[in-house]
């Protein structure tokens, strides 16, 4: 008999609870119960057979995919709930109609583009830290930025104990108290543009994601989303099958 059983996180992950890392903490928490039962990591359930039980919610079934993108205010953390009342980037996507949850990070303080869906194994195709997928930020510093700054930036910087890999980096706009940079980044470490400025002596007073592996921004007003259109969604398959590729 065929063995129709998956892992739980990916179960979690694919029918919009969390993400399959965030997915993963949850069950080591104890908030997940399987028929009853509180589960362990490794746990496989089979999804038509199985009660898979949240915080107390039951796991429905999610037949419905969606893909958006959100213009993020600063303010909100990237996350679908916080313990310590934080406002949280699932209030502005409510109205979305399903459960949807955040493709990687943006911080509190950061704003711009941020990716969404119920979809685990497309969120985790973007995120795998072996993909190394463009992001483009707009970054404003306080300071006038050196040859020397950009040149350390670009060649990549020690952040607990690994070098960051190369990044992309140029002056748009220098005013007396500001420099305006565009920065295009291959992994997403935490905080990462913020503590690297700061490593070289500057100090970020403004960062805003436009872009990720090619799909734009663009007018989006702040606060608001909208689904991801046909070829937006093709190009962001084909880059990360194409980055697949490369790893084969």
């Amino acid at each position: 008999m065929k063995d129709n059983r998956i892992r739980l996180q990916k179960y979690m992950s694919e029918n919009g609870i969390a993400s399959r890392r965030k997915s993963e903490e949850m069950i080591e928490a104890g908030k997940v119960k399987v028929n009853g039962r509180v589960a362990t990591l490794g746990d496989k359930v089979d999804p038509i057979r199985d009660k898979i039980v949240v915080s107390g919610k039951r796991v429905v079934r999610t037949k419905t995919k969606m893909y958006i993108m959100l213009h993020k205010p600063r303010g909100f953390v990237t996350t679908m709930s916080d313990e310590l009342g934080r406002k949280c980037v699932s209030e502005l996507v409510e109205d979305a109609g399903v459960r949807l949850f955040p493709v990687g990070r943006l911080d509190r303080n950061s704003e711009g583009l941020l990716l969404m869906t119920n979809d685990g194994a497309f969120s985790n195709m973007l995120t795998h830290p072996s993909r190394h997928v463009s992001k483009v930020y707009r970054v404003t510093v306080r300071e006038k930025v050196t040859e020397e700054q950009l040149t350390k930036l670009t060649e990549g910087i020690m952040l607990d104990g690994t070098k960051t890999l190369p990044c992309d980096i140029h002056i748009i706009d220098k005013g007396e108290n500001r420099t305006v940079l565009n920065v295009v980044l291959y992994e997403g470490r935490n905080r990462q543009i913020r503590r690297m400025c700061e490593a070289v002596g500057l100090t970020v007073i403004r960062l805003k994601r436009t872009e990720i592996a090619g799909v734009r921004l663009g007018m989006l007003p702040q606060g608001k989303w909208r689904e991801l259109n046909e070829k937006e969604m093709q190009h962001l398959t084909n880059v990360s099958i194409a980055k697949r590729n490369e790893e084969d």
